[in-house]
């Protein structure tokens, strides 16, 4: 299972259960999101879900909202896995709240070292309807239109996971259980059908990356995704005998 499958489960409706606030229908979009995979997932089992608001900021045109949230398993008490996520509600800033810190992400002087091309369906966003976001900007064109977008676009979770998927099968050999770590901000609208590509820059067990569309429009920016570092093989052992023999050879 991907560990991404648990952001739904942490973060469904976490902005009615933690509430921070009136604001208009269609106003909140997701700005960022991160996952952080303390071990792999059980197959079976219980887990507690706690979550918190960490900070509210003054984007001047909006209100950046960040929530963080942490599975644990209800048998053992262990984390399983940490969410933290940014809501950005348009139109409702300049309410005097701090800033965001400074950001610490930049995009290697180079070319990236590979690119990774997924295509996106054009029931994407229907389909992922069934995580249970049931959202009507990402199926009512009537609603789209009315919040400012031409027809419906893909939910940013959505997005995420795709990209989270294509960056385990070619960086971790498609082993899910490989994934410490992926953070990415929601930059840009992506539309069901849109063909994404993501470009990679290698830094050890962290790369960065960022994800356009076909039209050239970044969709995810300062992407960082962070692999477990895979212990060094053992040496086979050596009996007396084989190496006796190996001596007198």
């Amino acid at each position: 299972m991907l560990p991404t499958f648990t952001i739904p489960l942490l973060q469904t409706g976490l902005g009615r259960r933690i509430p921070f606030g009136d604001y208009r229908r269609g106003a909140l979009v997701h700005a960022e999101q991160a996952i952080v995979a303390h071990r792999p997932l059980p197959a079976s089992g219980s887990m507690r879900i706690s979550a918190r608001i960490t900070g509210i900021y003054d984007k001047r045109s909006g209100a950046l909202v960040r929530m963080e949230a942490v599975g644990e398993d209800v048998d053992t008490g262990e984390h399983l896995v940490t969410t933290k996520l940014g809501y950005f509600v348009r139109g409702y800033g300049g309410f005097g709240g701090p800033a965001t810190p400074p950001e610490v992400w930049e995009a290697p002087e180079r070319e990236p070292d590979l690119t990774i091309v997924t295509e996106t369906r054009a029931d994407q966003a229907l389909l992922y309807r069934l995580s249970g976001d049931r959202n009507p900007l990402h199926s009512d064109p009537e609603f789209a239109a009315a919040v400012g977008f031409n027809r419906p676009i893909l939910h940013g979770l959505c997005t995420y996971g795709v990209v989270a998927r294509e960056l385990g099968r070619v960086l971790c050999d498609g082993d899910s259980s490989l994934l410490d770590a992926m953070s990415a901000r929601f930059s840009k609208p992506v539309f069901p059908g849109d063909t994404l590509t993501t470009a990679v820059w290698m830094q050890d067990q962290t790369v960065l990356f960022r994800t356009t569309t076909a039209r050239g429009v970044v969709v995810l920016d300062q992407g960082a995704f962070t692999r477990k570092r895979v212990p060094a093989a053992r040496p086979e052992p050596v009996f007396a005998g084989e190496a006796k023999n190996k001596e007198h050879s």
